[in-house]
């Protein structure tokens, strides 16, 4: 309704000779001044030469000429706001296509057409998948959703770091545990039982060492060198295995999250690709100090000079990152690739844009970078280098934990509730990252995140359970939206506001709307619930059972899309 409403006042101002570079169609502050509001009229009185109040007036009648059947009303408000109210036929009408739509509810076509990679979580084999993964993934996954919603042709990435400096770390920590198997005569393969978090131990004693041993920290520099030319046997077996298990591992975080990624690329296979693209092009990349190749940036734009290519020779994280892009475009032919990361590589990604610009520029305007912020526990922030890390599967175990005891144990076997209290621990975690814009840090607040009755996500879990409830007690009465009723209430207003949300938050790539308007939709449920009684055999029974139909309905996809899981009992 926002679309077929901007049309109409666009077509008002063309009628008056107004050039309009943007029309805002919003819900009003107080919903008894309407169902939509303008304020184009304010925007473009000085263009027109009239009062803000004088151009609303003859946007008006304009308007009025062609008035579609949906609008029972346009009005003049304040000092030139444009008011309009929908007929109770439209919205009667709006429900029941709510209802039949079932699954693809909210769903629009404006990307219809376009190929969009996301790329998201990108967890480093052989260190720890941490809670800042989390963030990566809740904001990746529900963005990723939300395009799919939008018509999209979506493919899901995820980009690996598995050479590097922090790999040759673990390698030299694994080595240190090669070395007590041969001094003490132990089995050949000491590695079967060992786990991710013998592997974070490990980076953590090479982290550790590189910093504090100039004896290890040379080693460890050799070893960097050994695993991107693969010349040394056990160097190639310590890596391999740590590769293996750390890959694995991730899939079983990705299977609880929800996500299935469509490809995954490897700074292995960037590396050797992005050295080339940053030596054939010496125009743009220059040597610096010790041999290394950087590229400058342009300080009056406020971009600071990066490393391509080391003084050891090897490509470094900026250069893989050129190579990824053109890897990412031959396997898919994107119109748009977004990137998800952390925002404390802002600054970086900024002057790696500028390079892209330069190098592949029409990649480097399909390239989107999305920052979030930091999530961290009362207790303060992690760090890998010390091995200090809280890990993404000891946060969803311990808020597991505490849902366990939440969730009613008379009305669930105990397999099912186990089910069930990871995906409320899922639900909880999600929620309280997508809760808010993605650039702002988040403080995880185990109490508040598993509220049944406060902004979180179990109260929508919650909701959506009760909607199920209602409707199986209902059984197989009628649930009809068309039926006679008395005028439109609030909730029934709240649930068409779905695909107008949904809209904004693809817009500007941001879930929050959607988690923002599930809360409130869920208070308009409960508050309608606690002061209606639906099951009551008055001739208005199929109508409000069509509203907890829709509600059900609008919760599920509205959660689906930020990938949180909808249990139908609780």
């Amino acid at each position: 309704m926002q679309e077929k409403l901007e049309i109409l006042v666009r077509e008002a101002l063309a009628v008056l000779d107004i050039q309009a570079d943007e029309v805002l169609i919003e819900y009003p502050a107080d919903a008894t001044h309407g169902d939509y509001a303008t304020n184009v009229a304010l925007m473009y009185a000085k263009a027109a030469v009239l009062t803000p109040r004088e151009l609303a007036a003859n946007l008006v009648n304009e308007m009025m000429r062609v008035l579609p059947e949906e609008i029972e009303a346009i009005e003049v408000a304040g000092p030139g706001f444009i008011n309009f109210r929908l007929s109770d036929k439209y919205f009667s009408q709006a429900l029941n296509t709510a209802i039949e739509k079932k699954g693809s509810w909210g769903h629009n076509e404006t990307l219809k057409g376009k190929k969009v990679i996301v790329e998201y979580t990108d967890p480093n084999p052989f260190k720890e998948f941490h809670i800042g993964h989390l963030m990566s993934n809740a904001v990746g996954e529900s963005i990723a959703r939300i395009i799919v919603a939008s018509g999209a042709d979506t493919k899901r990435a995820c980009y690996q770091g598995d050479v590097g400096m922090h790999v040759a770390k673990s390698v030299w920590g694994l080595m240190q545990v090669e070395k007590y198997r041969e001094l003490n005569n132990l089995p050949e393969e000491p590695f079967d039982d060992f786990d991710t978090v013998v592997l974070g131990k490990a980076y953590a004693r090479g982290a550790q060492a590189y910093e504090a041993d100039s004896a290890a920290k040379a080693e460890i520099i050799e070893i960097n060198k050994k695993i991107y030319k693969q010349t040394d046997a056990l160097v190639n077996k310590l890596y391999g295995w740590g590769r293996k298990i750390s890959l694995d591992y991730f899939e079983t975080i990705y299977k609880k999250l929800g996500t299935t990624f469509d490809e995954y690329f490897f700074e292995s296979e960037t590396a050797e690709f992005g050295k080339k693209i940053v030596l054939d092009n010496p125009a743009i990349f220059e040597k610096g100090e010790g041999g290394a190749i950087v590229y400058k940036g342009d300080e009056s734009k406020g971009l600071h000079t990066r490393v391509f290519i080391n003084s050891e020779g090897l490509p470094t994280y900026e250069a893989k990152e050129l190579g990824l892009a053109k890897i990412k475009y031959d396997w898919y032919q994107y119109d748009t690739s977004i990137v998800i990361t952390g925002n404390e590589v802002n600054a970086y990604f900024r002057v790696l844009l500028d390079a892209m610009s330069k190098v592949f520029p029409d990649l480097a305007k399909k390239t989107i970078h999305i920052s979030h912020g930091m999530l961290r526990l009362p207790t303060g922030k992690m760090s890998s280098r010390t091995g200090d890390v809280i890990t993404a599967e000891s946060l969803i175990a311990d808020v597991k934990e505490k849902a366990f005891e939440k969730i009613d144990s008379e009305a669930l076997r105990e397999e099912e509730k186990n089910i069930v209290a990871e995906q409320v621990a899922i639900g909880a975690i999600k929620y309280s990252i997508l809760r808010q814009a993605s650039g702002k840090d988040i403080i995880f607040d185990f109490e508040q995140s598993l509220s049944f009755e406060g902004d979180s996500g179990p109260y929508l879990q919650y909701t959506h359970a009760r909607t199920l409830s209602l409707l199986a007690k209902a059984g197989g009465k009628s649930i009809d939206p068309l039926t006679a009723h008395e005028g439109t209430n609030a909730l029934h207003k709240k649930i068409l506001q779905f695909p107008d949300v949904v809209l904004r938050a693809n817009k500007e790539r941001e879930p929050h709307y959607i988690a923002t308007y599930l809360i409130e939709l869920s208070r308009e449920f409960n508050g309608y619930y606690g002061n209606t009684i639906v099951l009551d055999g008055s001739s208005d029974e199929p109508y409000k059972l069509a509203l907890v139909k829709a509600t059900s309905q609008t919760l599920k996809n509205g959660l689906n899309l930020l990938a949180i899981p909808t249990p139908e009992r609780m």
